[in-house]
């Protein structure tokens, strides 16, 4: 059994095929088979199985990934005592985040780094995605940028580490002038039979805005589907819907809104990093997740402090 044969194996329990895999590694899908079947001859159990055209793995094949996710791992943790590249400071982070929180904190994190005698050489993108979508993300960033609502399932565990960031309430966001404005707080029914701009479906807040529906058995009137937080605000401030936006990566940034918090119902999503274990062994990485963290701080910092 050799290592490289178990990253082809974690590889494809990520990406679900053998021409996935091939692009990410950058070599032929025919020598992916091959490392395949001689793992495989190691095994009385199979370890994948077609399902169509798509190889997926099969139980012992799933066992096999999470038991080489620890020897990989090691591995790394072995490399790094002895290779330049994982105690370089100034080496390359590739780093993806959603929208909101990409436009809140990529122009922050550059100009910490940038306060740094040597610095990363980061590497940014952006992904709009849906909830389970983000994990797969860490098969082709160092870092991920990620976010799910409280209520819902928490990320996998197997060859991934989650490093929180923060718990982001999502407000009520009123256009100025709006009678609920003048109210401390709201509730689910104070809200239900407004006029309402929200993401598409499987996004959030859509999600919200299904559990306003069932905890007060109403219809919600949904005028709008647009998942850009910014343009949803610029929509909110012209009048005539609601919507719920995030406070301290969304909300603060636009003075046309009301912001007001949601009661009798749990309306706050974790902002996490999303990031294969050999990858925090870098130096490179630990400055940016620290960067990250800076950033975020004073945000929140510089919200609480408009909000006093």
């Amino acid at each position: 059994m050799e290592l490289r044969q178990l990253e082809i194996l974690r590889e494809l329990g990520a990406l679900g095929s053998v021409t996935a895999v091939a692009e990410s590694l950058l070599v032929t899908p025919s020598a992916v088979s091959q490392q395949l079947s001689a793992l495989q001859r190691e095994f009385r159990a199979p370890l994948t199985q077609r399902r169509g055209r798509t190889l997926t793995l099969t139980n012992a094949g799933l066992a096999l990934t999470r038991a080489g996710v620890d020897v990989i791992d090691a591995m790394a943790a072995a490399k790094h005592a002895v290779e330049v590249f994982e105690s370089d400071p100034a080496g390359s982070v590739s780093l993806c985040g959603f929208h909101s929180a990409a436009q809140a904190l990529f122009g922050p994190l550059i100009s910490e780094l940038n306060s740094h005698d040597v610095a990363p050489a980061v590497r940014l993108a952006d992904e709009d995605v849906a909830q389970d979508a983000f994990p797969p993300l860490a098969a082709h960033y160092d870092l991920v940028l990620a976010h799910r609502l409280a209520h819902s399932a928490p990320w996998p565990t197997d060859g991934l580490r989650v490093i929180p960031l923060v718990q982001e309430p999502l407000d009520v966001a009123l256009p100025l002038g709006h009678p609920l404005a003048s109210m401390a707080s709201l509730t689910p029914h104070d809200i239900a039979g407004e006029r309402w701009v929200t993401s598409r479906e499987g996004f959030s807040p859509d999600d919200l805005v299904r559990a306003i529906a069932a905890v007060t058995d109403s219809s919600i009137d949904v005028v709008h589907r647009v998942n850009d937080y910014g343009s949803v605000a610029s929509v909110i401030g012209a009048g005539g819907t609601i919507g719920m936006v995030p406070r301290y990566t969304v909300g603060s940034t636009y003075s046309g809104l009301v912001l007001r918090p949601l009661t009798g119902i749990t309306a706050t999503r974790s902002i996490d990093l999303l990031t294969r274990p050999e990858n925090l062994h870098r130096n490179s990485v630990q400055a940016v997740v620290a960067g990250l963290r800076a950033a975020m701080s004073r945000l929140v910092e510089a919200t609480q402090d408009q909000r006093a």
